[in-house]
């Protein structure tokens, strides 16, 4: 029960970071114990803009490490971000602010997508980059979505 609280806590402290649907994974490496090394593939919409989602594979390390969860994945990460629908936000929007965030080691690294809003010409950007508690990686892809009129 405690945890259920704990859980529940953390929960509203961060209600706008956007959590991954995996939508599928490809081998990319075999390995004898424990899970394969392999590319994810995981969906999100953005939390605090209607009518965007976005798509991000990253790697992901297996073996005996992976497998309990002790590895460290590598930085290696790409973004789509799509319209999906009539695009609404409000006037709350932050520069770089996290919409999407997976820790990929058991303590000190993460991944992060956090979204920047170009007023001048009406698009919303996405990055996403990892880091680590001492250092970061330079290694990092961007996604811009035009906010158009949505035609049915």
């Amino acid at each position: 029960m405690k945890i259920i609280k704990q859980f529940i806590w953390i929960l509203l402290l961060f209600p706008s970071i956007a959590y991954g649907e995996v939508i599928g994974s490809v081998n990319t490496v075999f390995k004898l114990l424990g899970a394969n090394d392999k590319i994810v593939i995981e969906a999100f919409d953005d939390p605090k803009v209607e009518g965007v989602s976005c798509h991000l594979s990253r790697a992901k390390k297996g073996g005996i490490k992976g497998t309990i969860g002790i590895a460290e994945d590598p930085s290696n990460s790409s973004i789509a971000c799509r319209q999906i629908g009539p695009i609404k936000y409000g006037d709350n929007l932050k520069e770089g602010e996290e919409v999407f965030t997976k820790n990929t080691s058991i303590l000190f690294k993460t991944l992060h997508v956090v979204r920047f809003f170009d007023r001048k010409r009406h698009v919303l950007i996405y990055l996403v980059y990892s880091d680590k508690l001492v250092e970061g990686s330079p290694k990092n892809s961007i996604s811009t979505v035009p906010i158009m009129p949505w035609k049915k």
